[in-house]
């Protein structure tokens, strides 16, 4: 879990607003000079990003771009927004890095599981059922010719797990286009910090222990330039027979993940890029994990369960950047 930790600047320089976007929420905070634009056209232009990408990407509107292209029969193509082949794209690059265990059409299985848009009941599915639903899996399967997206199988793409940072990039765009340049962006948790506070503090991130019952804190680490992502089993899981089984899956296994792994939190100049690689290495699970993120130098701190409770272990890449001298 990231909590962004604030403090109050002087006078009405010091502007913030926000509202629900993508089934749960969005914020800003922004250091308003004499020259720059006010909270109620910032807000405007804000939200028309946050539009667009529900228009384009939303697996829970049938109108949007992605679900046309969902409800499209194998071996057909469809002309997407730019954005939407952009993300297709990250998606494939992150598969091919990840040996197939990150997937962008893992959609089947979470509803399959009761954990997607098209869900029923939450339930480990029967052999038959599984193995019927990983026929419409595979990063493989798609393709992009030109300004179309193919597919010779009848996959579905689910954005769930790139789409936020995604757009916490492009309202930071639009904000340093403005003249804004000390801001904190979030959107359903995924975060981006740039500048300094009005007070001239920095931005400052909390990292918690992934818990329902109370907040823990585990570190506070100060942000400038940066986006940072969670990804975690303990909001939405449920159990059957003594066993956990939570919304994130292996696609090479068609399951949910089971390992010690609670958490990861990634950071990287890039908030879309630390969306997708905290889903990764939540996926591939602490050794694993810690692996791939130390042989790509990924700032990423990981929580753990264990007999006594929860412990944390931090790349080095992590380790530089908390120690200032990273870049």
């Amino acid at each position: 879990m990231i909590v962004g930790l604030t403090s109050c600047g002087s006078g009405d320089s010091q502007e913030s607003f926000g509202g629900p976007t993508m089934g749960s929420s969005y914020s800003i905070q922004y250091v308003r000079r004499p020259t720059v634009a006010g909270p109620v056209e910032v807000r405007r232009q804000v939200e028309a990003i946050l539009d667009e990408v529900d228009r384009q990407m939303s697996t829970y509107r049938g109108d949007s771009d992605i679900e046309r292209f969902n409800r499209s029969p194998a071996d057909s193509c469809q002309a997407m927004p730019a954005p939407v082949l952009e993300l297709v794209s990250v998606g494939e690059q992150l598969s091919q890095q990840s040996g197939g265990a990150y997937d962008l059409t893992v959609g089947p299985l979470m509803n399959l599981w009761g954990f997607g848009p098209q869900a029923r009941d939450e339930q480990v599915p029967s052999a038959q059922a599984l193995a019927s639903a990983r026929q419409r899996v595979g990063y493989g399967h798609l393709r992009i010719e030109g300004d179309q997206l193919c597919k010779d199988a009848a996959v579905e793409v689910d954005f769930d797990s790139i789409a936020a940072g995604y757009t916490v990039d492009r309202i930071t765009a639009m904000l340093q286009a403005q003249g804004i340049n000390s801001f904190l962006v979030e959107v359903t948790g995924e975060l981006k910090a740039v500048g300094r506070k009005l007070d001239g503090s920095a931005w400052k991130i909390a990292l918690e222990e992934p818990r329902d019952d109370r907040q823990v804190l585990e570190r506070v680490i100060e942000l400038n330039g940066y986006g940072v992502s969670t990804s975690g089993d303990y909001r939405n899981y449920f159990e059957q027979d003594g066993q956990r089984y939570s919304h994130t899956f292996d696609a090479r296994t068609g399951a949910p993940v089971r390992h010690q792994l609670a958490s990861v939190a990634v950071i990287d100049r890039s908030a879309l890029m630390a969306d997708g690689l905290s889903t990764l290495l939540l996926i591939l699970g602490p050794e694993r994990g810690l692996a791939y993120a130390e042989q790509h130098q990924i700032a990423a701190f990981f929580v753990l369960r264990s007999n006594t409770g929860f412990v944390t272990r931090t790349s080095q890449a992590f380790d530089r950047l908390e120690a200032g001298t990273g870049q």
